[in-house]
């Protein structure tokens, strides 16, 4: 045993240090044993806690499938695609000057056009790619792209028609446009035509 005061040597039973005289305190610890192996196997498992849920309402994640375009889907998308790249090819030329412009630089009201191509093409790549739509359209589906193509068409017909400066000729890109903008409104605009011309019963 150790002397806590002088840590000199205390001999077993002396009840004060030989060396400092202090007092010898023994000290009794009182060791809480836990459970043995046997009562652990004897008393049930504490239950374990419930697994995560998943969150209901999450956020689904892009998955491109393209069966969830319709039909007049792929019209509209395949031909507003064509009028997207026609607009950067030659609409006008002026053999005179051997000048050329394109549909960009033609009318520059043109990137009106440009930007509702681009919001048709992301939109249906949206649409094709989740499921549900992370947002809703103030219109239906149809209806937008009604919308949408109609003003395509309109803009293009309108730049076909009049040519910068009033002269030069029409080039491929202004007449691949002009059919593209009429193909990509045909299937949103022929039904209500019909429609209009069915007699009332």
């Amino acid at each position: 045993m150790i002397c806590t005061q002088c840590e000199g040597e205390i001999p077993q039973g002396a009840t004060e240090c030989p060396h400092c005289g202090a007092a010898v305190v023994v000290v009794t610890e009182t060791v809480a044993s836990g459970p043995t192996v046997a009562d652990a196997m004897a008393s049930p498992a504490a239950p374990l806690p419930p697994a995560a849920a998943p969150t209901v309402g999450a956020a689904s994640g892009f998955k491109f499938d393209a069966k969830r375009w319709t039909q007049v889907d792929r019209i509209v998308g395949g031909a507003t695609l064509v009028l997207f790249i026609s607009l950067f090819l030659t609409w006008f030329s002026y053999p005179d000057v051997l000048y050329s412009q394109n549909g960009l630089s033609g009318h520059g009201y043109f990137y009106i056009v440009l930007l509702v191509c681009l919001a048709i093409l992301a939109y249906l790549v949206v649409r094709a790619g989740m499921d549900p739509m992370p947002f809703k359209l103030p219109v239906p589906h149809e209806s937008a792209l009604l919308i949408a193509t109609v003003v395509d068409l309109i803009l293009v017909l309108i730049g076909f028609v009049f040519k910068p400066y009033g002269i030069g000729s029409r080039s491929f890109g202004a007449y691949l446009g002009l059919v593209a903008a009429i193909v990509a409104a045909a299937p949103l605009v022929l039904p209500i035509i019909q429609a209009r011309r069915k007699p009332s019963s």
